[in-house]
């Protein structure tokens, strides 16, 4: 391996602690970027003659601070900023916080907490915590979500401007505060890995690469938040959700349904990790979801589900989240646990729901129902208008298979 490679390589993987803890001495996570990044360049400058050190991580880490503490130093307000990070400048642990049983202070989960603030816009979030957290480049995110490296670009500096010109405290939030906080981290994290998992548009169902990014950044949330149940819900969902990646598509990236998945490629090391963090979920929404991918995780075969649970589980997350997706997804596990029959008017009384009317699995599952009550030319024309609906090539071509085959 190179020098530029182990750079990269270790960059990679400590870039997060990297910039956490020097956002923590310049309270400034662009700045803080900024600074990680000059730490690579003295790298790249100075590994090739030197060799690259035992502890490639802390020397950059250690690079970059000194860093930030010149900078620090420069700055107009020297003797303020020198009060309140001098002991950070000696190495030591930062002065106490005032005293709180919910005190948690750690700089990744500090950073975290900051690229999800709420100020900053949904997709603002997400392409900051990729960048920060998850260490992808500009190119890397905008592949990932099906735009261009410019638009990327220009939502992580209006994110670092929009953060500094609010002066968002670099803080791990208290109280009701950090509820309301953590939701948000929690919903950015979950975007990341259905972004991944189900493609909204593009011509791959799967991006393998953005799901185990997010299920990174769930594990990290996880090891840094063990008493918060939601934290260990949401990491069970995508550790369930993760299991079953390898066996979604076919050969040719074509998608596969559950009811014709070959479970031997189900990863059971990901379900007993997804087990194991069950143990320590609560009753909220992402507990509850993966309750239900549960399930699918422990039969054997497709003929063993438990419909009947899935349907209740269900029911339980409408009251919790009251969406018009989440009845759609009852309404199909109505139709295993009692038939189509049972299901068609749940899923007809939504057909008026605004926010469904583009939504191409609204026509999907009804075709579905359709074939199966024996109505041919209506599941035709219902996979048709979903195919029409939907902006992922793979799903649309399914779609049409699926009409062409009635």
């Amino acid at each position: 391996m190179s020098t530029a490679q182990a750079v990269e390589t270790v960059f990679r993987i400590e870039s997060a602690r990297i910039i956490a803890a020097v956002a923590r001495i310049v309270r400034d996570v662009g700045i803080a970027e900024e600074l990680a990044q000059d730490a690579v360049v003295a790298a790249l400058e100075q590994w090739p003659a030197t060799g690259v050190p035992d502890r490639p991580g802390a020397w950059l880490t250690a690079t970059a601070k000194h860093r930030a503490i010149d900078l620090v130093r420069r700055r107009e307000t020297y003797a303020r900023k020198l009060a309140e990070v001098g002991r950070t400048l000696e190495d030591v642990p930062p002065p106490a916080e005032p005293a709180d049983p919910d005190d948690i202070d750690d700089d990744l989960l500090r950073l975290v907490f900051t690229s999800c603030h709420p100020v900053l816009a949904t997709e603002a979030q997400i392409a900051l915590t990729l960048r920060l957290m998850g260490g992808l480049t500009t190119q890397e995110i905008a592949r990932a979500f099906l735009t261009s490296e410019a638009t990327v670009a220009q939502r992580i500096v209006r994110a670092k401007r929009t953060l500094a010109k609010a002066g968002v405290p670099f803080e791990v939030p208290y109280g009701t505060d950090r509820d309301e906080r953590l939701a948000s981290v929690l919903e950015v994290i979950y975007l990341v890995f259905n972004e991944g998992y189900s493609a909204t548009a593009g011509d791959d169902l799967v991006r393998p690469a953005l799901c185990e990014d997010a299920l990174r950044l769930a594990r990290v949330l996880a090891a840094l938040m063990p008493a918060e149940p939601e934290v260990h819900g949401l990491a069970a969902l995508l550790e369930f959700q993760a299991s079953r990646i390898a066996a979604r598509t076919g050969p040719g990236g074509e998608p596969v349904l559950l009811a014709d998945q070959n479970r031997s490629k189900w990863n059971r090391l990901l379900i007993h990790r997804g087990v194991e963090a069950m143990r320590h979920a609560g009753t909220g929404p992402y507990s509850v979801q993966a309750a239900i991918a549960g399930c699918h995780a422990a039969a054997v075969r497709y003929e063993d589900t438990d419909w009947t649970a899935i349907a209740t589980l269900y029911g339980r997350l409408v009251l919790l989240v009251p969406s018009p997706v989440v009845e759609l997804n009852r309404a199909v596990a109505v139709s295993m646990a009692r038939g189509p029959g049972a299901a068609l008017p749940l899923v007809d009384a939504l057909a008026s729901e605004p926010a469904l009317r583009a939504y191409h699995l609204l026509p999907s599952v009804r075709g579905d129902l359709l074939e199966r009550l024996g109505r041919p030319a209506e599941a035709r024309a219902e996979f048709e208008r979903a195919a029409a609906l939907t902006h992922n090539g793979q799903e649309r071509a399914l779609l049409l298979q699926r009409a062409a085959r009635l």
